[in-house]
């Protein structure tokens, strides 16, 4: 099965549950893309990325049979590939001896600072600037912003709120804001 698989993510976990094996070629097809670009976001580092992808699916594979899907994929998703990604970077930190060149390079290095929006954004909290992330660029919803980071969804508007804030304060970011 490919990514053209019809059936709903739903509706693919009960033919996994049922032991068709094609339906979970199909959501790994599906979400794999998705899964390596927040992966990437988190390691900066293509392999690395690839290893949580490899270790995000085998997690969902060992929940079958008898996975029950209580919110969106990509929210059920988004903590795993988290805390994979996270697990991975301190395994790394632990293996090698300390070297400045081994510590993956910040967020303002790996856009460049030459773009003031990505500027400001590198110099947000990681809170504020994991929830931007997860509303504009991944386009959840406030709902699945709180599932995926298990936060009440009063936090994830707060943040949310406090975030933009930031934005709309910084005159490198400003223009972005005249037209909302």
């Amino acid at each position: 099965m490919t990514t053209s698989d019809p059936r709903t993510d739903l509706e693919l976990i009960t033919a996994i549950n049922r032991g068709e094996l094609g339906a979970f070629d199909a959501l790994y097809h599906r979400h794999r893309d998705w899964v390596y670009r927040l992966a990437y976001r988190f390691t900066h580092h293509h392999d690395d990325a690839l290893d949580v992808l490899q270790e995000t699916f085998a997690y969902v594979a060992r929940k079958f049979p008898g996975f029950t899907l209580t919110a969106g994929m990509t929210s059920f998703l988004y903590p795993v590939v988290k805390n994979t990604s996270i697990t991975l970077l301190k395994r790394k930190r632990r293996e090698v001896a300390f070297d400045p060149a081994a510590i993956p390079e910040t967020a303002e290095a790996a856009i460049g600072p030459a773009d003031d929006l990505f500027a400001v954004l590198a110099g947000l909290s990681d809170d504020h600037r994991e929830i931007l992330l997860l509303r504009f660029v991944d386009g959840f919803t406030l709902d699945e912003i709180a599932t995926a980071l298990q936060i009440p969804i009063g936090t994830a508007k707060s943040r949310l709120h406090h975030a933009i804030a930031q934005l709309r304060e910084d005159p490198r970011a400003r223009k972005y804001f005249e037209n909302l």
